[in-house]
């Protein structure tokens, strides 16, 4: 998908501020944290992270307060390439969330290396 130059120099400007995290530091990670997809619905439905639990772009401002009440829990968040997962971690951010890393590359990446997905509408868990 093509983005446009204004949408990119937002997410560039996100990413100067927040926390990226690569996939291989992920799956090393042994500590908890919140897996949250960012994606619309019917992406989610197509496939989504092992663990992870939705809350898309457009509600998750509104509604990670009833999610993760732990201002200091580590949340990581992803989107299908690294971009609208990076303006819901800078959103966090500003909300008081201290631990907050985007997927660098997002689900395309995960899916690109071959990893495991899950098919399923609603995952409640979403702390690993």
């Amino acid at each position: 998908m093509q983005h446009s130059p204004a949408f990119l120099a937002l997410v560039n400007a996100a990413k100067a501020v927040i926390k990226e995290m690569d996939i291989a530091t992920l799956q090393q990670r042994s500590t908890p944290y919140v897996l949250i997809d960012t994606r619309e619905d019917h992406e989610w439905q197509q496939g989504h992270l092992p663990g992870a639990m939705h809350l898309g772009k457009g509600i998750i401002e509104r509604d990670i307060e009833q999610t993760v009440q732990d201002k200091h829990q580590a949340i990581i968040l992803y989107c299908g390439g690294g971009y609208r997962s990076a303006l819901a971690a800078q959103a966090l951010q500003q909300m008081g969330y201290q631990q907050v890393f985007s997927l660098a590359g997002g689900y395309r990446a995960w899916q690109e290396q071959g990893l495991p997905t899950e098919n399923s509408i609603v995952n409640k868990c979403g702390l690993i």
